[in-house]
């Protein structure tokens, strides 16, 4: 455990170092986020911010190599070189992108090509962890990982609308995910337990954690596309490194509900990204748009409707992260007849203290 989070101190020292040099490279090259009407920000604001989270990750990956618990990660280079092929790939694509604005289908091209990478180099979905299924076909293993991978990026990119929103979502449901991978690598093979996905949340949580001082409103850079590109890209690879790694029945007989976490947890770190991609791409199909043409109706957008500010519309989906990515881990380590009532009263606490501001205008209205 020391080790990672040695990693995690690494990477985050780097990107909190290199944040400030990124934004005066920004600001001379006069490469601002445009204020456009369905933007909460209201002063252009420089990016490229993804650019010190890149170099945070690589930094830390860098050491890792040559720490003697997880050296032993990197025996077997080739899906190492696939993560970090494709987060050098999106990372420039993001900063083209950051200075031009591309068409979006160029970026998904990119994208893609990315996630190829990445699946040939040895990071690829092998098995699906419901009733043990084995991807037996190459060109369906390739599909099915680009798939998860071209979702995850996208996911993360919709829901980065408000100053430190995607970064602290990401740190929150990425140190659950940690939590997780850590926890079975140490119940399979306890003499050696050092494994890449939790290298890779591990560089990630810290990549995060060290921008998010520059990027927490009021806001003096964000991370762009090349960031939150990048982040969705490291949270795809960890979770299909982690994905079938584990045999569930290792796990004692009151976890067994551990064996399902492999599909839930993902989908419960990324729930908030995931809900807001869905609903766009429902919301715009059925207006006869394109599912990535912009619109002002992401959930953020919703959660400064409700009467909420900016910081506490931010911190108010922090909380919602929290609740679902370690509610879900909470299942790895406690009986769930214990987890579900704690869960049912967060839940409760948290959908008041979201919609308190609309209860609060329709009792001013029935005074009135």
């Amino acid at each position: 455990m020391r080790a990672y989070l040695f990693i995690l101190l690494v990477a985050a020292v780097i990107s909190y170092l290199v944040t400030p040099m990124v934004r005066r490279i920004a600001e001379r090259g006069l490469i601002f986020s445009p204020l456009r009407d369905r933007d909460v920000h209201s002063v252009p604001t420089p990016r490229l911010g993804g650019v010190a989270m890149f170099a945070g990750v690589m930094g830390g990956l860098v050491i890792a190599s040559q720490t003697p618990f997880l050296n032993r990660v990197f025996v077997e280079p080739g899906p190492v070189i696939g993560i970090a092929g494709a987060a050098t790939l999106l990372c420039l694509l993001g900063v083209i992108d950051d200075i031009w604005d591309l068409h979006w289908t160029t970026k998904l091209a990119g994208q893609t090509l990315a996630a190829g990478f990445m699946a040939l180099n040895g990071v690829s979905l092998l098995s699906i962890p419901l009733g043990g299924i084995i991807i037996g076909s190459p060109r369906m293993s390739l599909v099915l990982t680009v798939l998860v991978v071209l979702v995850s990026i996208n996911a993360v990119n919709f829901v980065d609308g408000l100053d430190g929103l995607a970064a602290g979502v990401v740190s929150i449901g990425g140190a659950a995910f940690f939590v997780y991978s850590y926890t079975l690598a140490v119940d399979a093979t306890p003499d050696s337990y050092a494994n890449l996905a939790s290298l890779i949340i591990a560089v990630l949580v810290g990549a995060c954690v060290g921008f998010l001082p520059h990027n927490f409103s009021p806001s003096r850079i964000f991370m762009g596309d090349s960031g939150s590109m990048l982040i969705g890209l490291l949270l795809a690879a960890s979770t299909i490194r982690v994905t079938g790694q584990v045999d569930p029945a290792l796990l004692a007989n009151e976890r067994a509900f551990a064996a399902f976490l492999p599909i839930i947890l993902p989908i419960a770190v990324m729930a908030l990204p995931l809900l807001d991609l869905g609903l766009a791409v429902v919301r715009r199909m059925m207006a006869g748009k394109s599912p990535f043409s912009a619109d002002a109706k992401h959930l953020h957008h919703r959660m400064l409707r409700l009467g909420h500010t900016h910081a506490r519309s931010v911190l108010l989906l922090y909380v919602w992260t929290a609740i679902f990515a370690f509610g879900s881990v909470s299942f790895l380590r406690f009986p769930v007849a214990r987890v579900i009532p704690v869960l049912a009263v967060l839940v409760l606490v948290t959908i008041v203290l979201t919609f308190y501001p609309l209860g609060r205008r329709l009792a001013r209205k029935e005074t009135s």
